[in-house]
């Protein structure tokens, strides 16, 4: 198979997986979301070691030596990655499956407003125009259901400002991730060692479903990384709206969740936004594999 067509292969297989994740944590509504928050980081470290040891990682030792400011920038990481996993886990366990969607629609758009706020990166009008629809989409849900869509923006903000430092690290995804994984662990073991009783009085199954956490937090992400390096950013951009999609089918059609003339307005309007993004996106120079 060629390079590009394996590398959206691995994106298309990514960005499935973060899709159906409704289907993997339904099943352990009955768990508190803070043990199988806690189980995704303990039972993802022996992975990405793995990957590492595998890569050979004595490099990344060195790197720190040369750059321990490293260590704080990916702790602040670590911290709005495992935030977001965390909203992410109760949203998709307590019926909240389509303001998870709506969060993955915008987190582009932010990601791009973030960008050109911390960054200095150029915005182009069509992609303010973009940012400011979904904006307007999401205020539109706050006013019309009474309630701002804290899930979505909780999501959106916590992985956009996660991807804005993982931009800026000077760590590459393996030894990135293992770091993250690694400031995390020692809290998420404490909390297990004494809130997990979940786990040892569970059945053989369900143990299964909670370590299962562990590989369905790394593979994807290492599939995406993968990804990235072989196919155009722009195509990336494009395929990366699968997830979203997949979830709200879910939300809708399997889980049943409200979905309305006031959700459909609101989505709509970041929909239009991000075919104005996509647009402009399409516009732009492929990066070259």
């Amino acid at each position: 198979m060629p390079r590009s067509s394996r590398a959206i292969a691995s994106a298309c297989a990514a960005y499935a997986i973060w899709g159906v994740y409704p289907l993997y944590f339904h099943r352990l509504q009955h768990v508190p979301a803070l043990q199988v928050l806690a189980h995704r980081v303990v039972w993802s470290l022996p992975l990405v070691l793995g990957v590492l040891a595998w890569r050979d990682g004595r490099h990344l030792v060195a790197s720190l030596r040369r750059m321990p400011s490293a260590l704080a920038h990916l702790g602040a990481a670590a911290a709005l990655l495992v935030g977001h996993w965390g909203v992410n886990v109760w949203a998709l366990t307590h019926g909240h499956v389509v303001d998870a969607s709506l969060g993955y629609f915008i987190n582009p758009l932010l990601s791009v407003g973030l960008a050109a706020a911390v960054l200095g990166e150029p915005l182009r009008k069509r992609q303010a125009v973009a940012i400011m629809l979904a904006a307007a989409g999401v205020v539109w849900m706050g006013f019309a259901l009474g309630a701002a869509p804290w899930i979505a923006l909780a999501l959106a903000a916590s992985f956009a400002g996660y991807g804005l430092l993982r931009k800026t690290a000077p760590l590459g995804v393996a030894d990135g991730l293992f770091l993250e994984m690694a400031l995390a662990f020692p809290l998420a073991a404490a909390y297990l060692a004494t809130h997990g009783g979940t786990f040892a009085a569970s059945s053989w199954s369900q143990r299964g479903l909670l370590a299962a956490a562990g590989p369905l937090t790394v593979a994807p992400l290492l599939l995406f990384a993968l990804s990235a390096r072989g196919i155009p950013l722009a195509t990336l951009g494009m395929l990366q709206y699968i997830t979203p999609t997949l979830l709200l089918l879910l939300g809708v059609a399997l889980y049943q969740e409200r979905f309305d003339a006031r959700h459909g307005i609101g989505f709509a309007l970041v929909w239009l936004g991000i075919a104005l993004y996509l647009g402009e996106r399409r516009a732009e120079k492929p990066v070259a594999p």
